[in-house]
């Protein structure tokens, strides 16, 4: 009995310190339980912000479009390009009257050229307009009322197409910069700080690129481009001259030459004679009398020649 009693006693203990084993092993794989959650969070966010540089250089080559976007309705978008060449009797007043064009139809001025003769006298103008598209064909045909047309150019393009496509691609590009710094906020040491912030500036001037394309072809859309060359009227020719034309003035014209000719010879001697003139009378009023009075002399006093030999 006491044998019994000793085993008994003996096997309650065992069981207390099993029950007790139980108890602590269910305490440690409680608290082991509890803290791998936390290990593997930890690894899991430390993994996450050391691949999140790899998953931004990834997708920064790819221009993400969100999903279910579609090509929104919209007015047709179409830019136009126009040259006119407009001659004048009076290029300064057409450009004058040009100006009211512009103002006419709320327009601006993009460039301006123009030439001057020496005396301050507009010759040339070439002038850059820029037009509401809605009012490009009326303001064509106002131009073209300023002279006489000899040149005209018109050219269309449709870039709706474009301003669509660059519209949705900034919105994808907004979204994924809201995603990287969505990564950035999560990063956990400097090498992903620095890598996800170089990306932020990449992404930033993609988007501002955007932005500056779009707001270029809504401008060119908007607004249409018309060039305007100012010209002032040629002279007429002047008619073509037939040959009896021709020989019937070169007639006169020989004519005429010899007139003049002769009459300048007939002026030489007149001017010689009159200059002569003074002597004339000079050698008659001292000449006549002296062959007078040598006549008589020689008439007193006869010359005797010698006498031939025998």
């Amino acid at each position: 009995m006491s044998i019994r009693r000793t085993h008994l006693a003996a096997l309650f203990v065992l069981a207390a310190l099993g029950l007790t084993g139980c108890g602590g092993g269910g305490a440690d794989a409680e608290s082991t339980a509890g803290a791998a959650p936390d290990a593997a969070q930890a690894d899991e966010d430390m993994a996450e912000g050391e691949t999140s540089a790899r998953q931004v250089d990834a997708a920064s080559s790819v221009v993400e479009r969100p999903a279910g976007t579609t090509a929104a309705l919209q007015e047709p978008a179409i830019i136009q390009v126009g040259s006119m060449t407009v001659q004048s009797e009076d290029v300064a007043a057409a450009r004058f009257d040009l100006d009211k064009v512009v103002d006419a139809y709320g327009g601006s001025i993009a460039d301006e050229k123009t030439t001057a003769s020496t005396d301050s006298e507009v010759r040339l103008s070439r002038v850059v307009l820029r037009i509401p598209s809605a009012d490009f064909d009326e303001a064509m045909i106002d131009v073209g009322k300023l002279g006489k047309v000899t040149a005209s150019t018109r050219k269309a393009q449709d870039v709706t197409g474009q301003i669509i496509d660059t519209q949705a691609r900034i919105r994808a590009q907004e979204q994924s910069l809201q995603r990287v710094e969505v990564l950035f906020t999560r990063a956990q040491n400097i090498r992903d700080i620095v890598a996800i912030e170089a990306q932020l500036s990449r992404r930033q001037a993609e988007l501002d690129s955007l932005k500056g394309q779009l707001a270029y072809l809504e401008d060119q859309a908007d607004m249409s481009t018309l060039t305007v060359y100012l010209e002032p009227t040629p002279e007429p020719p002047k008619p073509a001259k037939t040959t009896e034309q021709d020989d019937d003035v070169a007639f006169v014209g020989g004519l005429k030459d010899g007139w003049h000719a002769l009459g300048e010879i007939g002026s030489g001697l007149a001017t010689v004679a009159g200059a002569l003139l003074p002597f004339a009378v000079v050698g008659l009023l001292v000449g006549v009398p002296g062959a007078v009075a040598a006549r008589r002399w020689l008439a007193r006093h006869p010359v005797r020649r010698p006498a031939t030999e025998a």
